[in-house]
């Protein structure tokens, strides 16, 4: 069986913030994204959350490296708000 990988990310303004997030956790993609900025592998990251694949680690990559501007604003707010 495979999986469609458009499935794998999801949004809820309910959730997370509403911050596009991996379907079935809280785990979002600028987490994912803050781990990998800073020098761990998409493995190291699937390691440190056995809750994720390691398929949904790369999934997140591929979405923030396709939308990396989209990202890095989402990031920069989320750092702002956190230092308010």
């Amino acid at each position: 069986m495979s999986t469609e990988i458009s499935t794998l990310l999801v949004k809820d303004p309910d959730i997370c913030g509403g911050h596009l997030r991996i379907d079935g956790t809280r785990m979002t993609v600028n987490q994912i994204v803050v781990w990998y900025k800073q020098g761990y592998s998409p493995e190291e990251i699937a390691d440190q959350y056995p809750h994720l694949t390691l398929s949904q680690v790369y999934t997140a990559l591929a979405y923030y490296h396709a939308n990396k501007e989209e990202v890095e604003v989402s990031l920069a707010m989320e750092n702002n708000i956190q230092f308010l």
